[in-house]
């Protein structure tokens, strides 16, 4: 689990990396239970938090990037 406050400190490029692999975790976590091979289930529910958390602080810098008309 990632908190909040270490998301926040990531640099663009870090945290869009770090999206990147969550997102591939996630896909890899949901092809291996549709397969029955997923030994901790509770790793999906923690995997798409951390997701979460990332898209909330992307979409923050958004709103606070200054609008180009």
């Amino acid at each position: 689990m990632i908190a909040a406050k270490d998301v926040r400190s990531l640099t663009d490029v870090e945290l869009n990396q770090k999206l990147h692999e969550a997102y591939q975790e996630l896909f890899n976590l949901r092809f291996r239970q549709a397969t029955k091979q997923v030994e901790n289930t509770g790793r999906i529910r923690v995997v798409r938090r951390d997701i979460a958390r990332m898209q909330t602080v992307v979409r923050e810098r958004q709103l606070r990037a200054p609008k180009e008309a």
